[in-house]
């Protein structure tokens, strides 16, 4: 039986800039019904509301027209993707600030978790920093209902892998608009697609989505079929825009495969670069960049040790680690920029670099789009090749009429779209892109991939996007802290499945269960040396003892079951060559997703009773 919804909305719409963003005379009606554990994704095109939705729901704006109910009691705390710490001298005093700051202890639980000092200046803070601390505001506030705003940007893996299982084990609601692929498949169970001024709403978690995307979208192209020429157009254009990205990126994900095979070959056990190659001086005359036994130390620590790597022409590299495990200093070792302690690096001669970083200092909020792309001119040369700038921008999914707009009124995601437009169009045959995916959308992401895959050069990557390196690189570089450099053949998962052994010797602290609701409810803490002992645990009955031991299994069972039916699903002719089949596929996935949900409650459940 379904449990009536804390939060409503009926006949929503709202106007921006003279025009009816979503809900208008000629719109669908928006209704919204968000229950007691709903965990959305809301997706939708840069531009289409998403943030502005949100913003709605927590009542920051007035909407023109509809009714917004509440359950009486009922807290909703918004995470911001860019909060205001301007008028803060500590990351602590922004997180106590306001009439609905959380407890000081529950901000400081939560930030010990997160490894942030919340006295650090608000003014000097990273972008890590200030995500942290404004993570730590958000659950310590003990919310009903969570909406989350690029949660992930700016935060490594540790930190990500955390408030991953902070959301497991929440009792409340939450919608979250993120970038990260992989977050939204481990976490969502329903999806709300705002597009075109409609708001969609399908029962099944993101790694549903794009098969149900592409359903709505032929279904739209056949009832265009029997309607005039111009929505033909249009729905055609949707469509096939669409399931044409789709299609390249399935070749060029093959194109991978086969260059991480090629590279795995390279690669000895050992994870350096040791080559048994027969055409051993064809592949040296390939590379651009050699590592030799280096190492690098600051003060007592020994950050690089021992690192050895030949990197070819053409390879993808992607660098990966939690803050601080000497990401940074791998990439400047290895661009020239920082000389080795001990070892070897050795640059080709003709390698000439650009590096984007995450900062945005190329732009200048001042200046306009035409004078950051072509000079204040018509035309950009884009890797030797003349094109107009309008007809550029296009091809970065930019509306050409934001030519001459400055840049400081653009969002954070049309900056870094920007930045890519101008850097993808010089000429080199080295990218070093210091977290490029911050602030993009999944559409641009695609796009990203694509201009990525096309690029005829060497590309190094550092990100904390584990789908986005899965989709991208041929070797990726991970660091752990110890100063030692696992070279591995292949993408994130691939990493992850080399260090599994190694981490599942290793107690893991998960962090504590959050609240089953919002007010009153405080987080857990260590409850004295008797239940870490063990004295006074329950006595589980049979049935839930063979639960406790055979619900992991079976959990593992459904996961590959709902890799292998989102595998499918990933066929973008599937629906029109057996729409049957697609329906039952997607059935069976919405039934082994709620399996899995079902049973992962229970095992936690019983987890928490056998822990005491």
């Amino acid at each position: 039986m379904a449990l009536p919804p804390i939060l409503s909305w009926e006949n929503l719409g709202l106007q921006q800039g003279g025009r009816w963003l979503f809900g208008g005379p000629d719109q669908e009606p928006i209704n919204l019904h968000v229950g007691p554990r709903d965990r959305m994704a809301l997706i939708g095109r840069n531009g289409a509301g998403k943030t502005t939705l949100m913003r709605l729901i927590d009542n920051r704006i007035e909407a023109d027209r509809g009714e917004r109910k509440i359950k009486p009691g009922t807290r909703i705390v918004f995470l911001e993707q860019d909060p205001d710490f301007s008028a803060f001298d500590t990351l602590m005093d922004f997180a106590l600030a306001g009439s609905d700051a959380p407890e000081r202890h529950e901000v400081e639980s939560i930030a010990g978790q997160l490894g942030i000092d919340m006295a650090t200046s608000a003014a000097s803070a990273s972008g890590g920093e200030r995500r942290r601390a404004g993570i730590a505001r958000a659950l310590a506030q003990q919310p009903d209902l969570l909406l989350l705003d690029e949660p992930t940007n700016h935060l490594d893996l540790g930190a990500i892998d955390w408030l991953e299982d902070w959301l497991t084990r929440y009792k409340g609601a939450f919608i979250t608009i993120s970038h990260d692929r992989t977050f939204l498949k481990r976490l969502t169970r329903a999806t709300l697609w705002l597009d075109r001024g409609t708001l969609r709403r399908k029962e099944v978690g993101f790694g549903g989505y794009e098969a149900w995307e592409e359903q709505v979208y032929a279904e739209e192209a056949r009832v265009a079929e029997r309607l005039d020429a111009r929505l033909k157009i249009e729905a055609h254009w949707l469509e096939r825009g669409v399931t044409a990205r789709r299609k390249r990126n399935q070749g060029r994900l093959e194109k991978l495969h086969q260059m991480r095979a090629a590279r795995a070959a390279m690669i000895g056990s050992a994870g350096t670069a040791k080559l048994g190659l027969a055409s051993d001086e064809e592949f040296k005359s390939k590379s651009v960049i050699v590592a030799e036994g280096v190492s690098k130390r600051f003060g007592e620590r020994e950050v690089i040790k021992g690192f050895s790597l030949r990197i070819q022409r053409g390879d993808r590299i992607g660098v990966v680690g939690a803050n601080g495990t000497g990401k940074t200093t791998l990439i400047r070792l290895l661009t020239g920029e920082l000389a080795p302690d001990s070892g070897s690096v050795t640059i080709a001669r003709n390698l000439s670099g650009v590096m984007i970083d995450q900062q945005r200092r190329l732009l200048g909020e001042d200046r306009t789009v035409r004078e950051v792309l072509a000079e204040g001119g018509d035309w950009i040369d884009v890797r030797g090749v003349r094109k107009h700038v309008q007809g550029y921008l296009k091809e970065f999914l930019f509306d050409p009429g934001i030519v001459d707009t400055k840049v400081g009124t653009l969002s954070g995601g049309e900056k870094s779209r920007l930045l890519l437009a101008r850097e993808f169009a010089r000429i080199s045959n080295f990218l070093v892109l210091d977290e490029p995916t911050n602030d993009l959308d999944l559409e641009t992401l695609d796009l990203l991939q694509e201009v990525i895959a096309d690029f005829d050069g060497t590309v190094l990557i550092v990100s904390h996007d584990r789908d986005f390196l899965d989709r991208t690189v041929t070797i990726t570089l991970g660091l752990d802290g110890s100063g030692r450099v696992d070279v591995v053949a292949g993408g994130y998962e691939d990493w992850e499945r080399k260090r599994r052994p190694l981490t599942a010797a290793k107690p893991k602290n998960p962090p504590p269960t959050p609240p089953a609701s919002g007010r009153g409810a405080r987080l857990a803490e260590p409850q004295g040396e008797a239940n870490r002992s063990g004295a006074g645990k329950p006595k589980l009955s049979y049935k839930d003892q063979r639960d406790y031991e055979l619900l992991p299994a079976r959990i593992e069972e459904l996961e590959a079951a709902i890799a292998q039916g989102e595998a499918i699903l990933a066929d973008p002719d599937l629906f029109t060559r057996d729409p049957q089949k697609f329906a039952d596929i997607l059935k069976g996935l919405e039934n082994a997703r709620s399996e899995k949900h079902t049973a992962e409650e229970r095992w936690l459940n019983l987890a928490e009773r056998v822990e005491g």
